[in-house]
């Protein structure tokens, strides 16, 4: 799926041990995406995986996450507000099941 101009694409992993886990998209490598969630997989180590083993679930106009999309710094405490934000959003009773 591609990305809004101004927003950070948010993806589900679907499989490997990461499996329900949540990442921002830091760069599309056309059919594999350089994923962080700044704790397991933080931004200077991100995770290469393959876009067939991602579902996109949306995106994300959190302020740290349109500094991301520009190339400006972002911290890693500030990819996990993020995500935060977006499961807060999205699931307002609780993480569903296998989302983490």
């Amino acid at each position: 799926m591609k990305q809004a101009t101004n927003q950070t694409e948010i993806v589900l992993s679907l499989a490997g041990h990461d499996k329900g886990q949540l990442y921002l998209v830091l760069r599309d490598e056309g059919d594999r995406a350089l994923v962080a969630d700044g704790k397991g997989r933080k931004l200077a180590t991100p995770k290469r995986k393959s876009r067939k083993h991602l579902q996109s679930v949306g995106t994300s106009a959190h302020p740290a996450a349109e500094r991301l999309h520009r190339g400006e710094a972002v911290s890693d405490k500030e990819v996990r507000a993020v995500l935060a934000a977006f499961r807060e959003s999205e699931f307002p009773d609780g993480p569903e099941k296998g989302i983490q």
